[in-house]
């Protein structure tokens, strides 16, 4: 932020200029690639998702004034990921889960004989 002495105007840096030159691009390049990222999993997936950027800025070393500030970009996505699939399972008298209701009477089945009622020709 700089003060115009003239006018009395304050003149403030666009964000999204700083986010452009940062890094010489790479930082505009990875946040690009992270948000299309996240626009594809909210696609396919149809749930919200969200993408938070840091601006990081550290005070000057040795508290020096006219010093350089460290500024650093972090960013962090939280896409959508698919639905696991579930299966339905029963608890034994154990506590155990089981496919087959411990409950359910089973009935053994054997196999019939094989007829064939087609004969050579």
């Amino acid at each position: 932020m700089t003060a115009n002495t003239d006018t009395g105007e304050i003149q403030q840096a666009p964000v999204a200029a700083f986010l452009a030159s940062h890094l010489n691009g790479r930082t505009e390049e990875e946040l690009s690639a992270e948000f299309h990222t996240l626009l594809d999993a909210v696609r396919a997936h149809g749930k919200k998702g969200s993408m938070t950027i840091t601006i990081v800025v550290e005070p000057p070393a040795n508290g020096v004034e006219s010093a350089p500030l460290p500024i650093g970009v972090e960013s962090a996505v939280k896409a959508p990921k698919p639905t696991p699939v579930k299966s339905l399972y029963f608890l034994d008298d154990e506590g155990l889960p089981v496919r087959e209701d411990p409950r359910q009477m089973a009935i053994e089945f054997r196999s019939a004989p094989s007829t064939n009622n087609y004969k050579d020709a």
